[in-house]
C-alpha cells in the first residue's frame, strides 16, 4: 500500500492507471476506521482492480458547535487497517493541502438537506459535496462506496453524480451493525456505557417501525408517533428526529406506498448518534438504492 498526502502526487498515479484499462474504486472516509469502512473496502476490492481509500476530516462538513477538533483520529491504526484490507493507495491529505486558500468556490446543495441531520446542520451538506468534487477529481474513480447509515449522505451524492455529470458509479452498501444491532460508528466510543446499553434501542425502534408495517399499517405519522414513544421509553437520549421519507428524493409521504427511509437521530450527552432503515413499500429492507 502506497501512502499520498500530496494531491499532485495523488493525480500523477491515477494518470499512470488511466494509461491501462483498470478499474478504480473509491472509498472516503474521515478516518478512525471500523468495520463499517472496511466493509466498503472489500466490495471495492471485490469488484475494482484498483482501491483508493481518503481519509480527511473535512472542516467544511462540521458547524461551529460541533466536534471537528475532538473527531476521534489515529493515523498509524488507520494505516494498518487499510493495509490489512487490500487498499492500495491511501489518500491523507492535510487541511492545508486541501485547503491551502480561502475556497472561492463552494458547491452549494438546495434538495434533499432540509429534512433529517441537514435540518439541524446547515451548510453542512454543502461541505460534504464541495470536498467529494474535489476527491472526485483527484482520485477519477470509476466506483465510490458509501454506507448506508448515512442514508441522506447517500441520497444528497446519488443527485450530486447526477446533476453534475460525474462518470462515476455510486454502490451504496448495507449498514454493519454490532451483534446486537447497534450501527458501528466512529461516535460510539463517545458513549458512557449506560448510554451504550440504551443505543440498541435505536436499532430495536426501527424493527418496530418495520414490524408496524409488515402488520399492514401504511400511515407514516402513526408509525413515526410508535417510534418516538418507544425511544422515549428505553433511552435516556434526546430525540432529534424520527422521520418517514420517501427515498432516495427524501420528499413527505403521506402514505407508504413507495421505497421509503425511516430515520432516527438521537442525541445522547457526548454523541449524537444515527440510524436508518430503507425498505420497499412492504417493508423489505435493502431492495432498493
Amino acid at each position: 500500500m502506497k501512502v499520498i498526502r500530496a494531491i499532485q502526487e495523488m493525480q500523477n498515479e491515477v494518470k499512470k492507471m488511466k494509461q491501462s484499462p483498470k478499474t478504480i474504486g473509491f472509498v472516503p472516509t474521515m478516518g478512525y476506521l471500523h468495520e463499517g469502512h472496511t466493509t466498503l473496502v472489500d466490495e471495492a476490492r471485490k469488484n475494482n482492480d484498483v482501491v483508493i481509500m481518503s481519509i480527511f476530516v473535512n472542516p467544511l462538513q462540521f458547524g461551529p458547535t460541533e466536534d471537528f477538533e475532538k473527531y476521534p483520529r489515529d493515523e498509524e491504526r488507520d494505516k494498518q487497517i487499510a493495509e490489512d484490507h487490500g487498499v492500495d493507495y491511501l489518500f491523507l491529505p492535510t487541511v492545508d493541502e486541501m485547503y491551502p486558500e480561502q475556497m472561492g468556490i463552494e458547491v452549494s446543495v438546495t434538495d434533499r438537506v432540509d429534512v433529517l441531520c441537514g435540518k439541524s446542520r446547515p451548510g453542512h451538506f454543502s461541505g460534504v459535496v464541495t470536498v467529494l468534487t474535489k476527491l472526485f477529481h483527484i482520485t477519477q474513480a470509476d466506483h465510490v462506496y458509501f454506507g448506508k447509515k448515512d442514508a441522506q449522505q447517500v441520497a444528497v451524492v446519488d443527485q450530486m453524480i447526477k446533476n453534475l455529470n460525474f462518470p462515476i458509479t455510486l454502490h451504496p452498501v448495507s449498514t454493519v451493525r454490532e451483534n446486537d444491532g447497534l450501527a458501528k460508528s466512529s461516535r460510539n466510543v463517545y458513549l458512557s456505557k449506560k448510554e451504550r446499553d440504551e443505543a440498541v434501542h435505536l436499532y430495536q425502534s426501527l424493527c418496530l417501525a418495520q414490524k408496524k408495517i409488515f402488520d399492514g399499517e401504511k400511515n407514516p405519522a402513526i408509525i413515526v408517533n410508535e417510534v418516538k414513544k418507544y425511544i422515549q421509553s428505553n433511552t435516556s437520549g434526546t430525540i432529534d428526529y424520527v422521520e418517514i421519507l420517501a427515498f432516495p428524493t427524501l420528499q413527505p409521504l403521506k402514505v407508504i406506498n413507495q421505497p421509503f427511509i425511516i430515520a432516527v437521530a438521537v442525541q445522547f450527552d457526548k454523541a449524537r448518534l444515527i440510524d436508518n432503515f430503507i425498505m420497499s413499500a412492504d417493508g423489505k429492507i435493502d431492495h432498493i438504492a
